[in-house]
């Protein structure tokens, strides 16, 4: 009986969606901008770019785009 030995790189294979967008820094104090999905205040200047969303939707987008196991 032989053994083979096999060279294999470690691999990274993600089964989740990727890694989110980078989040602006909190705002201190207003004006705040509006969540995209409710138009509630964020806790993100109104100047902050990409989408805002408020600590609600925020908590439920990441509830649809966790991984189930």
């Amino acid at each position: 009986m032989t053994e083979s030995t096999h060279a294999s790189a470690p691999v990274s294979v993600s089964y989740c969606a990727p890694e989110p967008a980078p989040r602006p820094e909190p705002a201190t104090e207003g004006p705040f901008a509006a969540c995209v999905l409710c138009q509630e205040p964020t806790e993100y200047p109104e100047s902050a770019k990409g989408i805002t969303l408020c600590p609600v939707c925020e908590w439920q987008e990441a509830q649809r785009t966790a991984c189930s196991g």
